[in-house]
């Protein structure tokens, strides 16, 4: 089936251009210090994934970084749309009145939508509560939107898996399904968490969890992607 093979193909991108983008944004800014005009803007020593020295949009907002982050988020997004319209195909090929493909689709442009927006406001300065509630609001839709579109499309592959068989690794459909369900466990029990005032939490430094956080769960849903990749069998 072709629509098949085009969400294997694009799912690979969808966890590489995130990956790379990101990733090489934290390498220039805490190793390539020369290209920073603003030297208040580097950052020296980190490895934000354990640490949780610095959140992505610290590492992605400064000249030249965002010219990294920005082309890469927004093809992401694009491949993002065209990977949930391939879905929805691909429901519709085994059970076209499937009762979650409008939810899936739905969910799933509107995260793209939502990546696209964050990316475009990431870097513009407004000493205004209300744009930075706005940023941060659309930063949660997106993280939202895209875990409900990813839980939905792995319920439905579940719901039908026999007839998959063909198609898919049924071990990886499995790994997606924990990876999904450990991404809401974790949201569920950090959210409360995160939304406390202040950085300090019975004695524990609040920014250096976000931080972490950030970075790792931006991995967890990213490799969705990846195991998205090696669940299709190739034909």
């Amino acid at each position: 089936m072709d629509q098949i093979n085009k969400a294997k193909s694009i799912s690979i991108w969808i966890f590489i251009v995130p990956f790379v983008g990101i990733n090489a944004c934290l390498l220039v800014i805490t190793q390539f210090h020369g290209l920073f005009p603003n030297q208040e803007d580097i950052i020296h020593n980190t490895f934000p994934y354990l640490d949780g020295g610095a959140s992505i949009s610290r590492t992605a907002r400064p000249y030249p970084t965002w010219l990294i982050f920005k082309p890469a988020m927004f093809i992401t997004s694009y491949l993002l749309i065209k990977y949930w319209i391939y879905n929805r195909n691909i429901i519709r090929f085994f059970n076209k009145d499937h009762k979650y493909i409008k939810r899936i689709f739905n969910f799933g442009i509107a995260s793209a939508i939502a990546l696209t927006i964050h990316s475009i406001f990431l870097g513009i300065k407004f000493d205004y509560d209300l744009y930075k509630l706005f940023r941060r609001v659309i930063l949660l839709s997106f993280i939202i939107f895209e875990l409900v579109a990813q839980a939905y499309l792995v319920a439905t592959f579940y719901s039908f898996r026999h007839s998959l068989l063909e198609y898919i690794n049924p071990k990886i459909l499995k790994f997606k399904l924990i990876l999904v369900s450990i991404l809401i466990i974790v949201a569920a029990i950090s959210v409360p968490i995160i939304s406390l005032p202040g950085n300090d939490f019975l004695g524990f430094n609040l920014k250096f969890f976000k931080h972490a956080l950030e970075w790792d769960y931006f991995l967890g849903i990213i490799t969705f992607y990846l195991l998205t990749f090696f669940m299709w069998k190739k034909k």
